[in-house]
Formats: structure tokens, sequence, C-alpha cells
């Protein structure tokens, strides 16, 4: 894969990668692009197919891995999700660093590709936090948060492991990790 060296954005649900990417998305249009995920799921209230994510069959998204079309894909919850090789390529197309939003088990498997990117993991404070986090989004079953909170959980325990992120953010001040992930990636 050609382009700027891509980034990857990992960290468990409701950390906050979403809306620090969506501040720098808006704030460097121009630079940044992200790389759309394909998944299997529905999409929620407001997600628009393309934009938020690829949303498929898992039969399309089956066939198009058994192809190797993906760099990586996961299954959370009953619902496949992944990265496709076109997903990046078309932001690094565009002249753009290629941003990923992608789980640890994603990470890993990155780091067994020649993508080469810059990997940072974006924390909440504390588990009690992106608890109540996820509860304010009103968009999560009791199931499926604790689904998510165990998911979290995992998550964090595995990011200790040396030498696999660059940063680390604790988001518990959205400026300040926003300031310190602009830092990094103006580079």
């Amino acid at each position: 894969m050609q382009g700027p060296r891509p980034v990857v954005l990992s960290g468990p649900s409701g950390a906050g990668k979403s809306t620090l990417l969506k501040k720098l998305l808006k704030d460097y249009e121009n630079i940044f692009g992200f790389s759309v995920s394909h998944t299997t799921r529905q999409p929620r209230p407001g997600e628009v197919n393309g934009k938020d994510y690829h949303f498929v069959t898992r039969e399309e998204m089956q066939k198009e891995i058994d192809a190797g079309e993906f760099i990586e894909h996961a299954e959370f919850s009953g619902n496949m999700y992944g990265t496709s090789k076109g997903a990046v390529q078309a932001v690094q197309a565009q002249n753009q660093i290629c941003v990923l939003d992608i789980d640890i088990q994603g990470v890993k498997n990155i780091k067994r590709t020649d993508l080469n990117p810059i990997y940072i993991s974006v924390q909440p404070p504390s588990v009690d936090i992106l608890e109540k986090r996820l509860r304010d989004r009103k968009t999560e079953t009791e199931e499926s948060l604790r689904k998510r909170l165990t998911a979290a959980r995992v998550d964090l325990e595995l990011s200790k492991e040396p030498g696999l992120f660059d940063l680390v953010i604790i988001n518990d001040d959205l400026e300040k990790a926003y300031s310190e992930l602009k830092e990094i990636l103006l580079e």
C-alpha cells in the first residue's frame, strides 16, 4: 500500500475515539481521511451506509474476506467488522493520511501486515466512567452493555502489552486528549 503512513485508533467503545476522530477530520479534512469499515450489524439511527460503515450481509463480507480483500476483521456480539484494502486505498488515493478505527483484535492482525501505521490507544479514565458514557448514549440494551464492558476490560488489559501502541491517550478531558492526538499526528 502506497501513500502516507496510516494511523490506527483503538480503544473500547465509549472511550471517545469517534469524538476525537470527528474533531480531527473536521479541523484537518484535507490532511486526514477516514477508512470506512465494513460491518454485518444493522445501522443505528442516523448512520449512513458508506459514511459511518459499509453495511453488508455476512455472506458478502465472508466472500471478500476469503478473497483476501480485508486487512483485518473480527467478530463482536454476533456481528462481523473489518477493514478492507479498498477502504484504505480510497483514502490514500486522495493523498490523505488514512485513519482506521479498530479494536484490539484488529490491531494485533494489522501488526502482521505491511501497513506500518502509527498505533494510538484511546482509553477511558476508568471502567466506571466508560459505563456511564455508554449508558448516557442510550443505544445499548442491558445485555449489549454488559458485553461491551466485558470487552472493554479485556481490551484495556491487552493494550498494556509492551510495544503494542506508540501512544496511549487517557481521555478524561476531551480538549487535552485532542491536543495529545494532534501533537503526535502533526509531527
